[in-house]
């Protein structure tokens, strides 16, 4: 059998052979019939590991007339990128005058190195395709996603990971020399646990097959235990430094603003499991605290600020306890925004209004002579009156009348 990884070996390597993505791949969908027709134009793929942006590269290679480069940007630099433009531009190594070349994990590129690209992918020299893991309008020269096709490919369902499993059993360039005995539904557990990442799967079901001895009837025989052993734990989707880390503590805050305490507690979950640091974790559920509960509940920004003191001194594992009474109390507690909304609103107004001046009768008079110039003149004491209140202008003049804080029906 090849040195090479069953994840490598089994690549498809016509559209045919191409298994998911049928958002962007189905037969009357665009990116189909672009490389049908070998009229392809730059691209950006973007997507979790194990999706199939590298196979669908490939894919590509196979089905182009144009040469074809591969180039990786952890390892490669802006020569590497001259010595493709270079060749491409050769009329003797090149008479059709452009190529395609692959960029994987593009995000890694520089600004310096991302614009060197950039004239060739304008002038049509180069046709790029890059792979990334993150978002790229967030790490790509937004000069080069104006001029390419931005293309989000989705983590592979368990049927997808399931057919592709069980063609690997079969090719002759996969598994297919091995008497494998699996049951169906061993497969289909394999594909759950990979959690969309069929390398994953895949690196699971090679090492379940060279690792077990072969029976006396000849086949090698795998059990479901065979290939928890050979995978260990489900794969985790949650990068605390990628694309996902935004997504998951965007859905975080939301849960917990929408007064869902399971969904807050799944992904605090993803969070910690994928090491998020819980002193972060803490910070959003006090913004939460005071953004989103309030007046409706003020005591929640008292849960939550102690929370986060608590973990600095406690760590984890055990700040995982702290973390999730803190988010489960923001999320079961009545909401209300009216003292953010209200002092967004003042800010505006101190910002782009004449707010006027201070009311004389408000300001302090810690001096004598400030008296005789009218500093706290008139100013009446809440406290020598009954119930501690009496009426009277706190709000410059040109303010009269503003109301910046509207309770609403959850403050009581």
């Amino acid at each position: 059998m090849s040195t090479e990884p069953l994840a490598y070996r089994v690549r498809p390597k016509t559209l045919e052979e191409y298994v998911g993505q049928e958002h962007v791949l189905g037969k009357d969908k665009i990116l189909y019939r672009t490389i049908k027709a070998d009229r392809l134009s730059s691209i950006i793929l973007f997507g979790p590991p194990g999706c199939g942006k590298t196979s669908l590269a490939r894919v590509i290679s196979e089905a182009t007339k144009y040469k074809f480069y591969k180039i990786n940007a952890v390892t490669a630099g802006v020569a590497d990128i001259k010595k493709v433009i270079e060749e491409t531009q050769n009329y003797m190594l090149n008479p059709a005058g452009k190529s395609i070349l692959f960029i994987d994990e593009i995000h890694r590129f520089n600004k310096l190195q991302q614009d060197a690209l950039l004239p060739y992918v304008e002038n049509g020299t180069i046709i790029l395709i890059g792979a990334t893991t993150e978002n790229p309008y967030f790490e790509v020269n937004k000069a080069l996603i104006s001029r390419s096709m931005v293309i989000k490919l989705n983590p592979l369902t368990e049927d997808d990971i399931y057919k592709i499993l069980k063609n690997a059993i079969t090719r002759k360039d996969g598994l297919g020399e091995y008497n494998i005995k699996i049951e169906d539904s061993s497969l289909k557990k394999l594909a759950n646990i990979a959690n969309g990442d069929v390398r994953t799967a895949l690196n699971g079901l090679e090492i379940a097959v060279l690792t077990t001895n072969m029976d006396s009837d000849g086949a090698i025989h795998i059990t479901d235990a065979i290939l928890k052993d050979s995978v260990q734990t489900r794969k985790a989707v949650f990068d605390k430094n990628g694309d996902s880390h935004y997504d998951n503590i965007s859905a975080f805050i939301k849960s917990m603003r929408g007064s869902d305490p399971d969904a807050s507690l799944f992904y605090l979950a993803r969070a910690l499991n994928g090491g998020e640091d819980p002193v972060f974790l803490a910070r959003r559920i006090v913004i939460c605290a005071a953004e989103d509960v309030g007046m409706a509940n003020p005591n929640a920004l008292v849960v939550a600020t102690s929370a986060m003191q608590a973990i600095h001194m406690i760590g984890m594992p055990e700040a995982r306890i702290i973390l999730a009474e803190a988010a489960v109390y923001v999320a079961t507690s009545k909401k209300s925004n009216a003292a953010y909304l209200g002092i967004d609103k003042a800010l505006n107004d101190v910002k782009t209004k004449n707010t006027g001046q201070i009311p004389m009768h408000i300001r302090n008079a810690p001096i004598e002579k400030m008296k005789e110039l009218g500093y706290h003149e008139g100013y009446l004491y809440p406290h020598d009156y009954p119930g501690h209140y009496v009426e009277q202008q706190y709000l410059p003049d040109e303010m009269l009348g503003t109301k910046y804080y509207i309770k609403d029906d959850t403050v009581e």
